[in-house]
């Protein structure tokens, strides 16, 4: 007994002796944007950070990593050591049109781990101040009676800009999406914007998010939005009064995923500082002014959410041919 008791004794000394483990985070995070910058995921994810800074006692590092419609970053992540010291900006373009587009991606959703999902924007197509097309009949009747010569721009193959282009057309009964308009795809929402105001690319049909700014600056005119109410900002009719009410699906939005093994009290950490962050008024003020809705889901619910999306746009893109080889 006195052995034991001995053994006890030091057993209890050494392990007060020893530093208690660090909590959770001791470093800087990096946040991995699969988009480039002026993006809709570029702009959310660096509107997100201060508020987040103000709470958390370690740096945020934004790092833009883009390619293959978000796959690049996508991977990067899926990759990553599941710390919680490597998290991504997951959009609607990574984590479900270009799953629903392409079956070959190099990583599936069931690989990540969602923290949340904390905004949701509109599409809105727009074309620069100068074109010649007023109206999205304007638009549809050039693409009828000149096949192949309209163009339109997009963050890259199996993005929410590529998908929400062909879905429009094909809602206003265009065929023949591959012969009849040009793709022009680029890296980024920024990019593909730059395109629409440089006169290399016609149309975009994107999230409002990065759109907003040109069109408060007047170089760029929108033709339609698919919000359920008109949006402040965007002088343009809702799909609905539209008559294609179909496109209401087409939604963008955001969330922060980490690999599939992050560990639940770090999920649990950034649960609470999102419900904080997303509280910030400038935050919030920025997010508005760009049509988006600001709206923080669970983890559970933020899963929910991008299979049911998922699911919307994988139908879509048989029914259209659109999978990618």
């Amino acid at each position: 007994m006195k052995t034991t008791l001995t053994a006890l004794g030091m057993g209890a000394a050494l392990a007060a002796a020893l530093p208690a483990a660090a909590e959770y985070p001791t470093r800087a995070i990096q946040m991995i944007i699969p988009f480039g910058p002026g993006g809709a995921t570029d702009l959310s994810g660096r509107a997100l950070a201060p508020p987040l800074s103000r709470i958390v006692s370690q740096p945020f590092v934004l790092t833009n990593r883009a390619g293959a419609g978000g796959a690049t970053g996508s991977v990067a992540v899926r990759d990553a050591d599941g710390d919680g010291y490597t998290l991504l900006l997951a959009r609607v373009g990574s984590h479900t049109v270009n799953p629903a587009m392409n079956p070959n991606l190099p990583y599936t959703l069931e690989e990540f781990r969602f923290v949340g999902i904390y905004e949701i924007n509109p599409v809105s197509c727009v074309v620069n101040s100068n074109s010649e097309f007023q109206t999205m009949d304007d638009l549809i009747n050039a693409v009828q009676e000149r096949p192949g010569t309209v163009l339109y721009s997009s963050s890259g193959v199996g993005s929410l800009p590529h998908f929400g282009a062909l879905m429009m057309l094909d809602a206003y009964g265009i065929g023949d999406l591959d012969d009849t308009v040009i793709h022009i795809p680029t890296e980024g929402d920024g990019q593909g914007l730059t395109a629409v105001l440089q006169g290399t690319s016609d149309f975009f049909c994107g999230s409002t998010s990065p759109a907003a700014p040109f069109i408060a600056s007047g170089q760029m005119r929108p033709l339609m939005v698919t919000s359920s109410e008109r949006l402040e900002g965007f002088d343009a009719p809702t799909v609905h009064e539209l008559g294609k009410p179909e496109l209401a699906a087409l939604v963008g939005w955001t969330g922060l995923a980490g690999p599939a093994d992050l560990p639940d009290d770090v999920v649990e950490k950034w649960g609470a500082w999102l419900a904080e962050a997303v509280q910030d008024e400038d935050f919030n003020r920025f997010m508005t002014s760009g049509g988006s809705i600001v709206e923080l889901m669970s983890p559970e619910d933020s899963v929910k959410f991008v299979n049911e999306a998922y699911e919307i746009f994988r139908r879509l893109v048989v029914a259209l041919n659109l999978e990618i080889d």
